[in-house]
């Protein structure tokens, strides 16, 4: 299964340092792929998730297991050149990752290529092939069961 976290959270919301380069960098140094929030504004591309809020520069996104949710067109398309692991949505009930996984809304059904997002404790992910979540180290202690 895959463990995303959601933002580099692991353990709960920690809304002041999700979103941070470095927050997220901790999330993959402890073997997560991360769900992140990515903008492009004035030729530059920042993380935040109501807003730009962080600058990176383009060469980041390289070689870490990311899934960039773009916040805007100009961010979709941007990484879409760049051949960039993103996909956007807003409240759709799925949407297609541009390497072919499906982003399910929460409580949304799935399966295989499907990424449960945000489930609750009784959701049954068992069919799915990731979830996505702040509290992603429980479903690593599951998996470890």
């Amino acid at each position: 299964m895959i463990l995303i976290s959601h933002r580099g959270n692991i353990n709960g919301k920690q809304i002041k340092k999700e979103n941070t380069v470095n927050y997220i960098e901790q999330a993959i140094a402890l073997g997560y792929d991360v769900e992140i929030d990515v903008w492009f504004k004035d030729g530059k591309f920042f993380l935040g998730h109501d807003a730009p809020e962080e600058q990176i520069e383009k060469c980041w996104f390289y070689n870490k297991p990311l899934w960039c949710h773009c916040k805007n067109y100009s961010a979709l398309k941007e990484l879409v050149e760049l051949e960039v692991h993103c996909f956007f949505h807003d409240k759709d009930d799925y949407t297609l990752t541009s390497e072919g996984f499906i982003w399910a809304y929460p409580g949304k059904t799935g399966e295989k290529k499907t990424i449960a997002v945000m489930p609750d404790d009784n959701f049954d992910i068992s069919s799915f092939e990731g979830v996505c979540s702040d509290n992603i180290e429980k479903y690593r202690n599951k998996k470890n069961d």
